[in-house]
Order: C-alpha cells, then sequence, then structure tokens
C-alpha cells in the first residue's frame, strides 16, 4: 500500500507576490478567449499589438542569417556590435542625440523587461519614485516587487497630461531616487516637447532624481520624434528606452533599447547580465537592418494607422465620447459621458453587448477612471465591424 507523504508545513509564496496583482490584460484575455470559445467573436480593440509586418529586408536577414550553422549561440550580453551602431545611427539621424554605441546603449529584450533592469540596478527597497497617474500599470508593479515606496503624480487633461511640477516641488523629494514618465504618452497620447524635456531634465538634476524616459511612440502618428537625450546635460541625469515593437512592427521579437551615460549602463547591465543571456543574433541583425527604414517607410505605416485612427474617433462618438484630435501613438483615448458611471462600467457594457473589447482607464490609474483607450491596431474592416456594433447598444 503506498503511504500518503504530506507536506509538513504550508508553502507561501514571498511576500512580494502578495504586493502585485495579475496583469489586467492577462486576466481579461482569459475572459474573450472564453467568450470566443462560445461563439461570441469579440473583437479586440485592447490590446496595443501591431498587426502590421516589419519591412521585407527586415524579414529577409532574419531568414538569411537564421540559415547559418554558426549562429545559434549565445551571444554578447551587451549586444552585438551592429545593432548597438544600428541603435546610435537612429538616434543621430532621427532625434539628432549623438550616443557611443559601446559605452552608452544597451539592448533589451523588451523595454517592459527593462522596467524591472532599471528598477533593480537603482531601487533599495523603501527607495521612493515617482510614478505617472495615470501611466502604464508596469511602473508601478515592477516598483512595488522591488519593495520601492510608490509616490503617484498627478497627469490630469487641463494640464495637457504633463507633470504639475508646482505640486511635485511640494512634496517630501528626500528619498525619491528614481521617476518614470513617458512621452509621447500612453494612455492618453499628450506628445512631447523640448519645453517639457527641459523642465525634466532640471527637476532631476535639482534633486538627484533619475528621470527614466519611456518612448516607444514616437513615430507614431508623430511629425516631430524627440527624445529628452537631447537637451543638454540630460545623460547625467537620464535614461531614455526606446522600442522597436511599435515603430517597426515587432512587438514579438523583444526589441528595445536604452540610452544614458556609461556608468549608469554599466550598473544596469551588471543586473540584467545576471537575469537574460542576450538575443538570438539572427533577430539582432534583422533588427539592426530594421532601424535603417527610410522615411518613406514610416509614412506609410502611418497612412494605415491615420485611417484606422479616423474609425476609431467613430466609435468615441457613437459611445458619446470626447477626445483631443491632437494625440499621437497608437491609441484613442477619449472621456466617457458624464452621466456613465465609470470606465470599467462601460467596457463591460461594450464588450458584454456588443462583443467589443475596449480598455477601461481605471487600469493605468485613478485619474483614468473617466476615460476609455481604443488600440489602433487592426484591420479597417474590423474596426467598421465593431463601430457598426456598437452603434447597436441600446
Amino acid at each position: 500500500m503506498q503511504k500518503e507523504n504530506k507536506v509538513c508545513k504550508p508553502i507561501t509564496p514571498a511576500e512580494r507576490v502578495n504586493s502585485v496583482s495579475e496583469y489586467y490584460f492577462s486576466k481579461k484575455l482569459k475572459e474573450v478567449a472564453e467568450m470566443n470559445a462560445a461563439g461570441k467573436n469579440v473583437i479586440n480593440l485592447g490590446v496595443g499589438s501591431p498587426d502590421l509586418p516589419p519591412s521585407e529586408a527586415t524579414i529577409d536577414v532574419l531568414c538569411e542569417q537564421a540559415r547559418h550553422a554558426d549562429t545559434h549561440g549565445y551571444q554578447p550580453y551587451v549586444g552585438i556590435p551592429e545593432l548597438r551602431q544600428g541603435f546610435a545611427d537612429w538616434y543621430k539621424r532621427w532625434y539628432g542625440v549623438e550616443l557611443d554605441p559601446k559605452t552608452e546603449i544597451q539592448p533589451l529584450i523588451g523595454s517592459k523587461e527593462g522596467i524591472l533592469h532599471i528598477s533593480l540596478a537603482f531601487l533599495n527597497p523603501g527607495d521612493g519614485v515617482l510614478v505617472p497617474n495615470p501611466g502604464y500599470p508596469t511602473y508601478s508593479s515592477v516598483s512595488k516587487l522591488v519593495g520601492a515606496h510608490l509616490i503617484h503624480y498627478n497627469l490630469k487633461e487641463e494640464n495637457g497630461w504633463q507633470p504639475d511640477f508646482e505640486e511635485l516641488e511640494k512634496q517630501d523629494l528626500s528619498k525619491v531616487k528614481l521617476m518614470w514618465t513617458n512621452y509621447p504618452n500612453m494612455p492618453t497620447g499628450a506628445n512631447a516637447s523640448l519645453e517639457l524635456y527641459e523642465k525634466l531634465v532640471a527637476f532631476g538634476t535639482k534633486h538627484g532624481i533619475i528621470i527614466c524616459n519611456d518612448n516607444p511612440y514616437s513615430f507614431i502618428l508623430n511629425d516631430k520624434p524627440l527624445s529628452i537625450l537631447s537637451i543638454p546635460g540630460a545623460k547625467d541625469i537620464c535614461i531614455e528606452m526606446n522600442s522597436m515593437s511599435k515603430a517597426h512592427n515587432m512587438p514579438g521579437w523583444r526589441m528595445a533599447m536604452l540610452g544614458s551615460n556609461a556608468q549608469f549602463v554599466q550598473w544596469i547591465l551588471k543586473v540584467k547580465s545576471n537575469i537574460d543571456s542576450g538575443q538570438f543574433r539572427p533577430m539582432q541583425l534583422a533588427a539592426a537592418e530594421a532601424l535603417k527604414a527610410p522615411e518613406e517607410w514610416y509614412r506609410n505605416m502611418n497612412r494605415t494607422y491615420r485611417n484606422r485612427r479616423d474609425l476609431a474617433g467613430q466609435i468615441m462618438h457613437a459611445l458619446g465620447c470626447t477626445f483631443d484630435e491632437n494625440q499621437v501613438g497608437m491609441f484613442l483615448w477619449g472621456k466617457i459621458p458624464a452621466e456613465v458611471e465609470s470606465s470599467e462600467t462601460l467596457a463591460n457594457k461594450v464588450l458584454y453587448d456588443a462583443n467589443v473589447f475596449i480598455t477601461p482607464g481605471f487600469i493605468f490609474g485613478s485619474n483614468g477612471n473617466r476615460y476609455i483607450r481604443i488600440s489602433l491596431c487592426c484591420k479597417e474592416k474590423t474596426l467598421e465591424e465593431a463601430l457598426n456594433r456598437i452603434k447597436q447598444l441600446k
């Protein structure tokens, strides 16, 4: 007879696991999958995963290089020279920023992963970190995982979704080590400006706060890409992340980078080199090719996004929402009608009654509760179908 073994004491997760919840989209997409399995045919306007392909030249390099027998081994933790040089050339060409490819650039397996690397490199338990409200949820969740003290700062529509520096100066900043910013902004679509970047650099310099600017949207529906690193003195106090997910239609490739001064980059590398083992060489070479894309390639991509944006605007109007026409990026952020209880109420009604998934703004923070977000990452016919379904709502 087999003897039953019992665990002598309860197994519990680390306390840090209890500090965060499962990512909203992870949970909600399970529900959407169940609805689809039941024949609901839900249209997903929630997640910002580009459905357009990378350039043909990018795919050609990937396929050609992947056939080489000697290209499948581990790669340098710092990324291959061709990719670092590609990022440096891209920053010089489009942002007017000089970065030393050997010491001031670090390729990343996605900028979401980079948020963890930066946080581990700079934040001790109890250190303060300024996180935007509304903002990308990963800034908050990763800060909690590393035991940092979250201090949310307000972004509000009446202030152009920019930090209120007077309000910030009134806070106790003595223990603040790092500040997350994200321009062009997600979820609000507020654009960057040199004036804003100058204020951020001055603020960080004055208080000894590292300014981490997350900059993946500057090529989407935006006439002039800007980088915080173009501001004099920015490299001394700033880190900028950039991603190929949005600008080059490569979200599943997990290709990103950060740029900063050589010391910051070296500290982050110490963390990163103990977490991952680099990226597939053919992917890095293909990414370097993608970074050479001519201006016309970006224009063609944005023509598609412009048409989709017009349809997303019609969906907003059908829902009684208002929005700023000057938004940039691959989402449309709209304010819900006054009579609607909350963004979650509206999003659930649209999901369950029209089988269309849109993102409620509350997931980005309390200042997003009166807003919804629509992704532009689906075909025009799909957006038209979503519009027709929503028009039939009562």
